[in-house]
C-alpha cells in the first residue's frame, strides 16, 4: 500500500543544512494502523507529507498504491489524493469562509464527475456518520475544537480514501473528544478497512496501532508490531481507563453514530 525505499530529505537556509529524513525505508500493507512516534523535531511530520505527496523528498522512492509519488507532477498528485488520500492536519485546516458541510466536500469537488447536487448528498451523509449533520451550516469560527476535528475527520472520509494520514489528530482536544476521534478512527481502519498512518504523541493512541514506527533524529529506529492478544488487552484498559473517568468527571455524550 505504502512504501519508502532509501528516502531522504533536507531542509536549507542561509548558515546550514537540516537532514529531517534519512535513509527512510518501511513498507505499510493494506488495512494497517500504523503509529509513528518519536520527540518533536524528529521528522514524524514531514514523513507523513512526504508520504502524502505535500512535500517532496531530495531522493529516494515513495510508492503509494503502486504509484511513485516523487515522478508525479502536482495535477496528478491532485488526482491521487482526491481518490485515494484522506489527510487530518494538526490544525484542522478548514476554510474560514466556508461551511462545515461546504469543508466537508472539498475533495469532492476535485472529482469534476459529480454534481453539487452529488456532492452535498455525500457530504451530508459523511457528515451524519460523525455526528455533526446539526452543525451543516455553521461556519468554523462558531465551532469548538472538538467539532472542527470532527468536521476535519469527516473530510478525510468523504472520498472513500484507500488510506488516512493523520497529523497528531488529538492533540489539541480535551479527553472526551480525544476518545471521540479515536472511535471515528478505529471504526474506519477496522470495520471498513482502511490503512491508517497516525505520528503522535498521545501513548493511548500507539497502545491500539498494529504497528509503532518510532522516529528520532529523522531516523526510525524501531519498528514493532503488536500480537492481537496485547492489542486486545490494550483495547479493554484504554475502555476502562475512559470509563473511570467519564465517572469521576460526571461526562456524558451520545455515542458517535456510525
Amino acid at each position: 500500500m505504502l512504501e519508502f525505499k532509501n528516502v531522504f530529505k533536507s531542509f536549507h537556509n542561509e548558515s546550514e543544512t537540516i537532514d529531517v529524513l534519512k535513509n527512510i525505508s518501511f513498507r505499510i500493507e493494506t488495512g494497517e494502523f500504523v503509529a509513528i512516534i518519536g520527540p518533536s523535531g524528529s521528522g514524524k511530520s514531514t514523513l507523513l507529507g512526504v508520504a502524502a505527496g505535500l512535500d517532496k523528498p531530495d531522493s529516494g522512492v515513495v510508492a503509494l498504491d503502486g504509484t511513485d509519488v516523487t515522478k508525479e507532477n502536482e495535477s496528478n498528485l491532485a488526482d491521487l489524493r482526491a481518490d485515494k488520500i484522506g489527510f487530518i492536519f494538526q490544525n484542522f485546516q478548514l476554510l474560514p469562509g466556508l461551511n462545515a458541510i461546504e469543508n466537508v466536500g472539498i475533495p469532492l469537488y476535485l472529482k469534476s464527475s459529480l454534481s453539487e447536487t452529488e456532492i452535498l448528498k455525500k457530504s451530508e451523509k459523511i457528515l451524519e456518520s460523525v455526528a455533526m449533520s446539526h452543525r451543516a451550516t455553521h461556519f468554523p469560527k462558531q465551532l469548538s475544537g472538538g467539532e472542527e476535528q470532527r468536521i476535519a475527520i469527516a473530510r478525510s472520509f468523504v472520498n472513500d480514501p484507500k488510506i488516512i494520514f493523520a497529523d497528531e489528530p488529538t492533540a489539541n482536544l480535551d479527553f472526551k473528544n480525544s476518545k471521540t476521534v479515536l472511535d471515528l478512527l478505529l471504526y474506519r481502519n477496522k470495520e471498513q478497512g482502511t490503512t491508517l498512518v497516525v505520528v503522535t504523541h498521545d501513548p493511548d493512541v500507539a497502545k491500539l496501532a498494529d504497528r509503532v514506527l518510532e522516529m528520532k533524529d529523522g531516523e526510525i529506529i524501531s519498528d514493532s508490531k503488536k500480537s492481537k492478544i496485547s492489542k486486545s488487552s490494550s483495547s479493554k484498559k484504554l475502555t476502562a481507563k475512559n470509563t473511570t473517568k467519564q465517572k469521576k468527571t460526571k461526562v456524558t455524550s451520545k455515542q458517535v453514530r456510525r
